[in-house]
């Protein structure tokens, strides 16, 4: 039956009238979701940076701030407002968003309860929650919450008697539950081996008691966190769930401590995982530590440990963070093994009955920046070798029976805040220099033999010599000044002699296109200016910090070579230059840019002119490989994981090897990814290594480089402590590999425009890594796959999820992104060394390969 014209004219006007009266939020979305939204927005009572203020009806709710939706049925998927200081209380409206899959309201001050409702939503997979203010039980109900992966509720006031036992019964997806820092109590149900799949169980700083239950089922489990509750009974037998973590083989850290855990710990103890790097024990010391070949921190502080140090301990060359056994009952000797631990970073056997001498081989622990040996018996005298712990910022030799003086080679360490020698037997001068500068930031009290030091220490001067002496004092000068007085007159006679003879020869040599001096073969201006067609804007390859880089071709080789003219601020200094590209031409390692020669000369305009020049790498820097642009040509400009990972280890063997193994530590200064060249092979070598040294020393600058020297680096790789004038150091470097690697996984460059009002990729990174951590992905790394779908009664649901390309790259990819967090803290102390940092890279590729060789 056909329509007259006139009745399609009406039904089309009255869909454009239906189509203005709807509200535009709620227009193409489920009408719950979009009232569920303005209820949460109703129970927030502040919102101090006004993220709220697109939650209005000129936008679709889809579009407002935190929200993400399905691509199909504008349903919400996703609400994350984490990081916002909002206040209020978690609207029970919540539970009507049908489709959430991730919730995300950490680091606010939401309080009140954790409302039930949230157990109807069943699709939800990630409920994080953690540094507010909430309060009550964990619902119950989450356990309808079948898809559940992450439960992260740390850092607030909750206060359940109890978590119900068959809490864990359908959670069989569960893989992090971090609960640390309430007040929950009761004991850890039974039913937390149903959630089989769990990686991180956190549920420290509480108040559960009783028996541990068996966790072999939890085969995946990496950390395991029960310290500071009530758990055990001063059994002997409570320490039998150790037993059951054998089966536990990818255990990475286990903390037991503050408990009441009875009896010793089983021999089982010794067959964990060899994967374990962090350790904190109650009980007795355990028998065997040879086969934890990765442990990086022990903690067997305050457990009434009595009898010497067992030698094992100091076999763990892997113990980079923390030794502690502070509060024990430990007798005998520091073990001269100590030296053993090369790489540790904190060392303290405070509050013991440890005696004899502070061994000499302490001095070998060079990265050691905490060491607490306070509340001993330790005697004899301070070891001089103290002063070889360059990084030391933190130590304590207070309440010993040390005598003789204070080593001065201690005012040497630069890094030193904190230094305690109290309530000893020392004796002789205090020094002036250094840390003992800062009367706050030492003490010497209980020591009355000290002399000397700053005024404000109010000790006693030291006592002049004797009469007898001074005499012969003034004999012995007067006989030393006329021997210099003829010394000088012998100097001065030879020095004219010199000057005339060197005068006559350089007369008589001619300027030449090549002359070696030193060790460097050098070139001449006229040779690079012809090798790079003068200096044509068609061969400028790069720019940076220290100059421009053009591509040549250098007679008589006819080979590419890489020419790099160095901005300079003074003239002459030429000897400076050649020391200083002697110096830096015998740095070689297989991931540093080899310098070929060098020119210093003057140009066709009668200016200064200085260069270097390297090899030629065929395949750019790694900023062209992240960052390709369009006029890069048809050159599949695309980098892989393993490929990633392996620049990432040779950039980071690179840095070790300026830093830890050249006579004297080199400074990178600029490290960003133009500066990391790859070869036909794909192989790294950093560039403008040690340039910032030879500019400073060409310009007149003090080798103390500061900041505000100008060698400031590069803006978004530069650690913060640079803008504020601090000196130049390697941790300043391990800051800018920080941010590399992170660039690397993001795809992001450090200097985005979206990087701005104190956000930056570091703080980026890491609101993410803990439960949005793909979302930030570099897509070539990731590629999104449509593979999961969800069926309602109503409507068919299409989710895009990563695909991963082999089952170990999730586990590189985070740890990799944990290891940039690491690096680019923003405080210095805090921050990696490449030691560590090379050490982590190399066991990620390792296990990377493993599972990759398998897979073929």
């Amino acid at each position: 039956m056909a329509f007259p014209p006139i009745s399609i004219l009406i039904i089309c006007l009255t869909l454009l009238w239906l189509q203005h009266i709807i509200p535009p939020a709620s227009a193409s979305g489920n009408e719950s979701d979009y009232l569920a939204l303005l209820k949460f927005q109703e129970s927030i009572s502040s919102d101090p940076n006004k993220i709220l203020s697109s939650w209005n009806a000129s936008n679709h709710y889809c579009n407002w701030h935190g929200i993400t939706c399905g691509h199909k049925h504008q349903r919400i998927t996703e609400l994350k407002l984490q990081g916002y200081d909002l206040r209020g209380i978690i609207s029970p409206h919540v539970g009507n968003l049908s489709f959430l899959r991730n919730l995300n309201l950490d680091t606010n001050y939401f309080h009140g309860e954790i409302p039930a409702e949230l157990g109807r939503l069943f699709r939800l997979q990630n409920l994080s929650l953690m540094d507010n203010a909430l309060t009550g039980e964990i619902p119950i109900n989450l356990k309808g919450c079948t898809q559940l992966r992450v439960i992260s509720a740390s850092l607030n006031q909750l206060n359940g008697t109890r978590l119900p036992n068959n809490m864990f019964s359908t959670l069989f997806n569960l893989q992090d539950l971090e609960i640390a820092g309430n007040q929950i109590s009761g004991s850890i149900p039974t039913s937390i081996s149903n959630s089989s799949s769990l990686q991180i169980l956190d549920i420290s700083d509480n108040y559960f008691v009783g028996k541990v239950p068996s966790l072999g089922y939890l085969k995946d489990l990496r950390r395991l966190n029960l310290a500071f509750n009530n758990l055990g009974s001063g059994s002997n037998n409570d320490l039998g769930f150790i037993t059951s973590l054998e089966n536990c083989s990818k255990l990475e850290a286990l903390s037991l401590s503050s408990n009441n855990f009875g009896g010793n710990l089983p021999n089982s103890i010794a067959n964990l995982t060899t994967q374990l790097s962090e350790l904190y024990l109650g009980g007795k010391i355990p028998p065997i530590f040879g086969k934890w070949k990765y442990l990086a921190s022990l903690d067997l502080s305050e457990n009434n440990l009595s009898g010497a140090i067992p030698l094992q301990i100091f076999s763990l060359s892997s113990l980079s963070k923390l030794l502690d056994l502070f509060h024990n009952s430990l007798n005998g000797s520091l073990p001269i093994e100590v030296g053993n631990l090369k790489a540790l970073g904190t060392l303290d056997i405070s509050e013991n009955h440890l005696s004899g001498e502070i061994p000499r081989t302490i001095g070998e622990c060079k990265s050691m920046e905490n060491l607490y040996l306070q509340g001993n018996l330790f005697n004899g005298t301070m070891p001089s070798s103290l002063a070889s712990l360059k990084g030391l910022i933190h130590l304590d030799l207070s309440q010993n029976n040390l005598s003789g003086s204070i080593p001065i080679g201690l005012q040497n360490i630069l890094v030193l805040e904190y230094l305690n020698v109290s309530f000893n037997m020392l004796d002789g001068e205090v020094p002036t220099q250094g840390v003992f500068r800062n009367a706050s930031a030492i003490s010497v009290a209980g020591n009355n033999k000290l002399c000397g030091g700053i005024p404000k220490l109010h000790l006693s001067p030291c006592p002049c010599p004797v009469k007898f002496k001074k005499q012969s004092k003034y004999r012995h000068l007067k006989f030393m000044v006329i021997i210099i007085c003829v010394a000088v007159c012998v100097c001065l006679l030879l020095s004219s002699i010199l000057a005339i003879y060197w005068r006559r020869k350089r007369n008589k040599t001619s300027s030449s296109t090549a002359q070696t001096i030193g060790q460097l073969r050098m070139v001449s201006y006229q040779n690079l200016h012809i090798a790079t067609e003068g200096f044509s804007t068609v061969n400028l390859i790069g720019s940076g910090s220290f100059g421009l880089v053009y591509k040549g071709r250098l007679e008589p080789d006819n080979k590419f070579v890489a020419v790099k003219v160095l901005n300079l601020q003074k003239k002459g200094a030429n000897k400076s230059f050649i020391s200083e590209c002697n110096a830096l031409k015998n740095v070689r390692h297989r991931n540093l840019v080899k310098i070929l020669t060098c020119c210093s000369s003057i140009d066709y305009k009668g200016q200064e002119f200085k260069a270097l020049v390297f090899e030629y790498m065929s395949n750019g820097s790694l900023e062209n490989w992240l960052h390709p642009s369009s006029e890069s040509g048809d050159l599949p400009r695309t980098l892989d994981l393993d490929r990633r990972l392996n620049i990432l280890c040779d950039v980071a063997s690179a840095l070790h090897y300026l830093h830890h193994e050249c006579e004297q530590p080199i400074i990178h200064c600029d490290l960003k990814p133009s500066n990391i060249l790859l070869d036909e092979d794909m192989i790294v070598h950093v560039s403008d290594f040690g340039l910032a040294s030879l500019v400073s020393t060409l310009n007149g600058v003090s080798k103390k480089l500061t900041s505000t020297t100008g060698i400031k680096g590069t803006i978004g790789y530069a650690p913060p402590e640079y803008g504020i004038g601090s000196e130049i150091s390697t941790l300043g470097d391990v800051y800018s590999f920080g941010i590399l690697v992170l660039e690397m996984l993001t795809g992001r460059r450090p200097t985005e425009e979206m990087f701005k009002g104190g956000l930056n990729l570091h703080s980026y990174v890491k609101a993410a890594y803990t439960n949005n951590l793909w979302e930030i992905v570099d897509s070539i790394l990731l590629p999104m796959q449509v593979q999961e779908k969800t069926k309602s009664a109503m409507e068919e649901i299409s989710i895009e999820e990563p695909i991963h390309k082999h089952p170990n790259e999730e586990k590189a990819i985070h740890s990799l992104f944990g290891i940039g967090l690491a690096c680019s803290v923003e405080s210095s102390k805090e921050r990696l060394n490449m030691i560590d940092v090379t050490r982590d890279l190399n066991r990620i590729r390792n296990a990377f390969r493993s599972h990759e060789i398998s897979r073929v």
